[in-house]
């Protein structure tokens, strides 16, 4: 009696499976992250830099290649771990 149980139990799950597989039909549903506006926000946090262009130029790579700019004007890396793990090709950090 119980091999009947187990096997209608398996039955009906893996009917509820095969319908959820045809639902979806093997289409990723994933929302994609809406893009920042990387000018105005690097704008800000170059504000008070002493070289505001060389920071404009590192901090819109850095904000097009993350999608993130911690807020301020410095410091708050933590915030956007991508921006702040980003180094030049000779091991110093990129992103102001």
């Amino acid at each position: 009696m119980a091999f009947n149980k187990t096997t209608l139990f398996l039955a009906i799950l893996c009917f509820l499976l095969i319908q959820e597989l045809e639902i979806y039909g093997g289409i990723h549903h994933t929302v994609e992250a809406q893009q920042i506006d990387c000018g105005g926000k690097c704008n800000y946090r170059c504000s008070k830099a002493s070289r505001p262009n060389r920071c404009l130029r590192a901090c819109n790579t850095c904000c097009e290649r993350c999608n993130c700019v911690p807020p301020g004007t410095s410091g708050n890396t933590e915030l956007c771990p991508c921006y702040a793990n980003m180094e030049t090709g000779d091991g110093k950090k990129k992103c102001p």
